[in-house]
């Protein structure tokens, strides 16, 4: 391998749990719509708009209110947010020698927050958020884009994600993949269709030493 990709929440920091109590505040304030944490993790990985509009779909909402549904998560999310790092990851980061980059569906103020408290931005030589795309997952051109920065061959990169759309999107573009469920609610059976069981780990930490050997 010469690359890998990480998805961010709930992949190298705890901040999904964060990110779902933020969403089901804004639509159940704003639009009177209760939204379960599976149907949350299940839409991981979109852009934050097209996941409200997929939930308005599913619900038989318009989207008159979406803006006022993004702005509202948006505020929700900042004023509880967490940066705590998995176990094991920032260690995991500093024993890879690859070239790392962070592809998230999250907005680019929020990632950068996480990252540099966290990490600190400058462990990965590529950060692709939700404001430097058009389309998000399960849409392979993230990924894509990455590997374009990164100066590296779809074929020869790895992503690490939590999500079936994470999922989707990597092999979309061609690239291997690897689940770290960590606390997601979803279950093995929701990856099914994407990936192989073997590639499913229940934690970052339990991953760590297959991601750190690709580099020998």
């Amino acid at each position: 391998m010469d690359a890998i990709i990480f998805d961010l929440d709930g992949v190298l920091v705890d901040s999904m749990p964060t990110h779902v109590r933020a969403w089901q505040a804004a639509f159940e304030s704003v639009a009177g719509v209760k939204v379960t944490e599976r149907e949350i993790y299940l839409l991981e990985g979109m852009r934050g708009m097209d996941l409200i509009m997929k939930i308005f779909g599913q619900k038989g909402k318009d989207n008159s209110l979406a803006k006022e549904v993004h702005d509202e998560k948006n505020r929700v999310f900042r004023s509880i947010r967490r940066s705590d790092p998995f176990d094991g990851a920032a260690k995991m980061l500093d024993l890879i020698t690859f070239p790392k980059a962070v592809v998230s569906g999250s907005a680019k103020a929020d990632v950068e927050a996480i990252l540099g408290e966290a990490f600190g931005k400058s462990k990965f030589s590529t950060i692709i958020t939700a404001d430097d795309a058009k389309v998000g997952k399960p849409d392979p051109t993230v990924f894509l884009e990455a590997t374009r920065q990164l100066k590296v061959s779809a074929k020869k990169t790895v992503v690490v994600e939590n999500a079936p759309l994470g999922a989707e999107a990597a092999r979309r573009a061609g690239m291997g993949c690897y689940i770290a469920l960590n606390n997601t609610p979803l279950l093995r059976d929701d990856f099914r269709s994407t990936i192989q069981e073997d590639r499913i780990f229940r934690t970052t930490s339990s991953l760590a030493d297959i991601l750190v050997g690709m580099c020998a």
